[in-house]
């Protein structure tokens, strides 16, 4: 609880030192690191944007303090390095994994995040909501966004990743989202009745390593999205509504992904909506031996969109 308040009080700096950080993907993050180089950090966004290490003078004495009393600053050498990176969704900050992410309980936050809460947002302008939850919430960016939009509502965020909830939950607190609870789940097994709404932005890649946030499992990287789909159906109140931002390999032209869906979302009788919203999105992982190696092979990975509404009593 301790380090809880010092991160929480770590952002509350953060947000008073108007500090903005927009997260790349890691490819972009490597090629921005690379170019600076022997390059002395001079900012804050350097330290805690781009997980550059840095001497404990570079930044102010009691953001370090915090750093330390939160557990998140690391000594490598002569040099500090900070465990978390902070990002940026108009005026609320998230804390998210430092980079590189390779550990298994890394906190995801990327452009997926703001593609999700992009068409999140679009969404929320219909339909009243008093139970909400977010599947697989990571940082915690949707089901905060879903909590400011309806603050007398209950939202639940679940996620498998007890950091992730750690991180989930001081981000709440410094958005001022009181009723966003974090709870370790998987899927929906550990949330009760039913919900007006329901949204998630599940891993679609096919990790070598495996990483909860990042790999999808399955075929082609979408057994965690089906999987969520199957378990939301039916458990969507009357005029509740399923909301989901993912990923799909496409393969010579089909996107497999809407082909398993589809019986299931028929077979439920709700109302659907599908689209692709960016038809190109981590071009460089058509390289890795596990899309590459198909006979066809996979064209492209493209974000999609899904809108699934249950009927009203």
């Amino acid at each position: 609880m301790r380090a809880d308040a010092a991160l929480l009080a770590l952002g509350k700096a953060l947000k008073t030192a108007q500090y903005r950080h927009v997260t790349v993907t890691p490819a972009t993050h490597a090629r921005v690191l690379r170019r600076a180089s022997g390059v002395k950090p001079v900012s804050l966004t350097d330290v805690f944007g781009w997980s550059r290490p840095f001497r404990e003078g570079d930044v102010p004495s009691d953001m370090v303090a915090l750093m330390r009393s939160a557990g998140v600053l690391r000594a490598e050498g002569e040099c500090r390095r900070s465990l978390v990176r902070v990002s940026n969704i108009g005026d609320e900050l998230y804390f998210h994994s430092a980079y590189p992410t390779s550990a298994d309980n890394a906190v995801f936050f990327g452009p997926d995040t703001y593609r999700f809460v992009r068409a999140l947002r679009a969404e929320l302008g219909t339909g009243s909501i008093e139970r909400a939850v977010d599947i697989g919430c990571g940082a915690g960016p949707a089901a905060i966004t879903i909590a400011l939009h309806a603050p007398g509502a209950e939202v639940l965020a679940l996620d498998i990743n007890d950091e992730a909830l750690r991180m989930a939950g001081v981000n709440a607190l410094l958005a001022g989202a009181a009723n966003v609870r974090p709870l370790h789940s998987d899927l929906l097994k550990a949330a009760v009745g039913q919900f007006d709404l329901i949204v998630a932005n599940p891993p679609y890649l096919l990790d070598p390593c495996e990483r909860a946030y990042r790999h999808g499992g399955g075929e082609l990287g979408a057994g965690l999205s089906i999987d969520i789909v199957q378990a939301s159906l039916g458990r969507l109140a009357p005029g509740g509504r399923l909301l989901m931002y993912t990923g799909v390999a496409i393969v010579d032209g089909v996107d497999p992904f809407l082909a398993r869906i589809k019986p299931l979302l028929d077979a439920a009788g709700v109302c659907w909506h599908y689209e692709e919203i960016d038809a190109d999105v981590f071009g460089e992982e058509l390289d890795e031996a596990e899309y590459s190696r198909r006979e066809p092979g996979v064209d492209r990975i493209a974000a999609v969109w899904l809108r699934a509404r249950r009927t009203p009593a």
